[in-house]
């Protein structure tokens, strides 16, 4: 297989919840952070380096040695902190001193620079009020290359699907995750129909939003393989 994607050994998930200064509750809001990144590092411990951990009051990290579920775990803690919004940039690169397991901030090199330089990217989209609708931005150089650009959009149209969620979709898609990909057992779950489930999913545009996350996901880790 042709490689279109100069890629790193290392990728680094810089995440941050998006304007938490109007959380009513921060405190609250940590704590359930700090349990899911916990519950992250337990369900992906094979692909994490580094593992993921609060940085700043805000802010948590985490480097992966495998490039297999970076969409996945961006999509799992999500789904965990949700209603909370976040946005993730994603640095794919080198690493330059001695990775230390238990905190990742003590861990440099490009990996670290370029997903840093994609949370700041972000900021200034949602600044600028630009038109643009993006919570994950992606970066494998320390110049946007064409397969970063034709990620990154269709990363921005993922988010649009997602933004339209309301919170009982939301609810409904958590559900069928939990419930092995299986309505009836969502259905179940939630004390609903089946038929309710397949209509939350569907006026969700869940499927669709699945499977452009699935193509982005199998896509990086084609190219580690190739």
């Amino acid at each position: 297989m042709q490689k279109y994607y100069e890629f790193g050994k290392y990728t680094v998930i810089i995440g941050d919840i998006i304007d938490s200064k109007r959380i009513i509750d921060r405190k609250v809001t940590q704590i359930k952070l700090k349990k899911v990144l916990n519950e992250i590092n337990n369900k992906y411990s094979n692909d994490i380096a580094s593992k993921f951990t609060i940085t700043l009051g805000d802010e948590f990290q985490g480097l992966l040695k495998s490039r297999k579920n970076i969409i996945n775990i961006i999509f799992d803690i999500e789904m965990k902190m949700s209603p909370i919004s976040l946005r993730f940039g994603v640095g794919i690169g080198d690493i330059s001193t001695e990775i230390n397991y238990e905190y990742s901030s003590e861990i440099d090199g490009s990996s670290y620079h370029r997903a840093r330089a994609m949370i700041e990217n972000l900021e200034i989209i949602k600044k600028q009020y630009s038109t643009l609708e993006a919570n994950i931005f992606i970066s494998s150089q320390d110049v946007d290359t064409e397969i970063d650009k034709l990620l990154n959009s269709l990363l921005s149209v993922c988010t649009v699907l997602k933004s339209k969620w309301t919170n009982r979709q939301t609810e409904i898609i958590h559900a069928y995750l939990l419930s092995e990909e299986n309505q009836y057992k969502a259905a179940e779950k939630l004390g609903i129909t089946q038929s309710s489930v397949n209509k939350g999913l569907n006026n969700a545009s869940f499927y669709t939003y699945k499977s452009a996350m699935e193509n982005i996901n199998s896509f990086l880790s084609e190219e580690e393989d190739s």
